[in-house]
């Protein structure tokens, strides 16, 4: 019964190790939730900034995984380029040794009940009362569940000590074999918790119970430094050649570095320790232990630094660009997918609106072209042969049907994700932001329905021999170029903040459609009262009215964009 007590009170500890890591990184997310949402600008500068914004990431949201998981995810969608994914991912190495040196230096200094029940008290006062500091509440009660759990851990590990040090004292004694041992277990243990950061909490823990020695608990987070690219390898799957190759620096870059770490496992040891003041032994070993955390992702950064472009032309070499495969034959399209972790979500929930963002940005170019096509379709109404006239509209109509499909395809996944982004820990100004992107990806897809409804209006203008003038269609050309401008303009605006300028500019379009929209009502009337056609006029009247629902939509776009921030 003792052991499966103990074994309990470690799981428990465990589990509220994790849970307040997580209550933790939601917290500092939601406080700097809209400075990172726009962490976007770092990650694509050079090398060094790219460093530097995986490094802070990381430390803020405490996982590593997480990050990476985020990285692949941001090469899958295009926003990120393969060489500068691999500066994030060496920053997030650093990053993640963040965790180790809280734990290291609070967890084992202080009395952590004299910190951790306090801090679970006030935190939770704090989340409770309703005002501006409710996110710092959720900080400092993850900070105190997360040194509980520390607590349970430190007190339950003495009971296993006798039979565990005799256990791995056996282990331990075969020269080398027990170092690959050691990180065989590192990278288990990590890849079972799922953790990096939590495995790193045990290592060290056990450390200071004096369970395993110093070299053994160096090698076991050297494995744990493999066993982290797991994620990164779930989320590239399915996802395009591009987010693989991603994965695959993350998982080489872990790999080669934990080899040379292996090989040069004694120096490496003795840089640490003349690096870090006292002993490597007693309660100085987890201050050892976390600067060989650091002291081993900031040399392996540091080697690979150099090699970032000939390192993203060996990835690339090894996982080479798939060729185009027709999976819809009747289409001759792929289907939408929208690929992403639903972990991501939970981890760093304001970053994925970046990722909401750039699909949206597509999702108005497909409007956008839609948009182009109808003004084709105008210009294929001017050819005088009706066999070329009615190809060229059938052609294009083709064209545009699968592109409504293809909006309706990202409507559906797109709706989803946000939910799901809603559904998590947001600060308040995040949750109005998803609110807004929720109505511009229904408006756009109701563009796109406008768009292919007015394709079939001209169709059907041509079929029932309802044409309109060449001197009719050059009056509406202004009009048309007047809302694709519009569209133009709103497709740029998507994840960018509205000026005064630009909101000045909106209202002046919106002003000029309307004008330019009654003057072609007023001029359709009169040819009606001159005697023309009544239905050739009432179908030009009727594609004013859609084209001028274009624009509205727009005008509507833009105002969801405005409250964005």
């Amino acid at each position: 019964m003792g052991y499966i007590s103990t074994f309990f009170s470690i799981a428990g500890g465990l589990g509220l190790f994790l849970y307040g890591m997580k209550v933790m990184s939601d917290g500092i997310q939601q406080i700097a939730g809209d400075r990172m949402q726009r962490v976007l600008g770092f990650m694509t500068g050079n090398r060094f900034t790219a460093v530097l914004t995986g490094f802070v990431v990381t430390a803020l949201i405490q996982s590593s995984s997480a990050t990476t998981v985020m990285v692949v995810s941001f090469v899958n969608a295009g926003l990120l380029t393969l060489t500068q994914s691999i500066g994030v991912i060496m920053g997030a190495n650093i990053g993640t040794t963040v965790t180790a040196w809280i734990v290291s230096i609070v967890g084992f200094t202080f009395k952590i009940s004299a910190l951790a029940l306090p801090a679970v008290g006030i935190g939770f006062v704090m989340m409770m009362i309703k005002w501006k500091r409710r996110d710092l509440g959720t900080v400092i009660l993850g900070f105190g569940l997360l040194f509980v759990g520390l607590d349970f851990l430190t007190n339950s590990m003495p009971k296993l000590r006798p039979d565990a040090i005799e256990a791995i004292s056996s282990l331990a004694n075969r020269g080398y074999a027990s170092t690959l041992l050691a990180t065989g277990i590192g990278l288990v243990m990590t890849l079972i918790i799922h953790s990096s950061s939590a495995s790193t909490a045990i290592m060290l823990t056990m450390a200071h119970q004096e369970m395993i020695s110093y070299p053994f608990a160096a090698a076991m987070i050297l494995g744990a430094n493999i066993g982290t690219t797991l994620d990164a390898a779930l989320a590239s799957i399915g996802a395009k050649t591009a987010a693989k190759q991603a994965a695959l620096v993350h998982i080489l870059f872990n790999v080669i570095g934990t080899v040379w770490a292996l090989i040069f496992l004694t120096p490496l040891l003795a840089l640490v320790d003349l690096a870090t003041p006292g002993a490597a032994s007693g309660p100085g070993i987890t201050t050892h232990l976390a600067m060989l955390h650091t002291i081993f992702n900031a040399l392996n950064t540091l080697l690979f630094f150099p090699f970032v472009k000939p390192f993203a032309a060996l990835v690339s070499f090894l996982i080479k660009e798939e060729e185009w495969v027709k999976e819809d034959k009747a289409l001759r399209r792929r289907p939408y997918r929208f690929a992403y972790v639903s972990g991501a979500i939970q981890d760093a929930p304001e970053l994925n609106i970046i990722r909401a963002e750039k699909e949206i940005r597509d999702m108005a170019g497909v409007a956008s072209s839609m948009y182009a096509q109808v003004g084709s379709l105008l210009e294929a109404l001017k050819n005088h042969d009706p066999g070329a006239r009615e190809k060229a509209v059938e052609t294009l109509l083709a064209q545009m049907q699968e592109k409504e499909i293809v909006a309706d395809e990202m409507r559906e996944e797109l709706t989803r994700f946000l939910m799901e982004c809603a559904g998590q820990p947001l600060n308040y100004r995040s949750e109005q932001n998803v609110s807004q992107l929720l109505r511009i990806v229904a408006d756009l897809e109701d563009m796109t329905d406008s768009c292919y409804g007015t394709g079939l209006l001209l169709e059907r203008s041509i079929k029932k021999n309802h044409l309109f003038k060449v001197k009719e269609l050059e009056a509406l050309s202004p009009y048309v170029n007047l809302v694709e401008d519009f569209l133009v303009f709103v497709q740029g605006q998507v994840g960018r903040n509205f000026s005064a300028e630009q909101s000045a500019y909106v209202k002046d379009l919106e002003k000029r459609i309307g004008k330019h929209r009654d003057k072609l009502r007023k001029r359709s009337r009169k040819r009606i009262e001159a005697g023309e056609n009544v239905k050739t006029e009432l179908l030009f009247i009727d594609l004013v009215r859609r084209i001028e629902k274009l624009g509205d939509y727009c005008y509507n776009i833009s105002g969801a964009i405005a409250h964005i921030r």
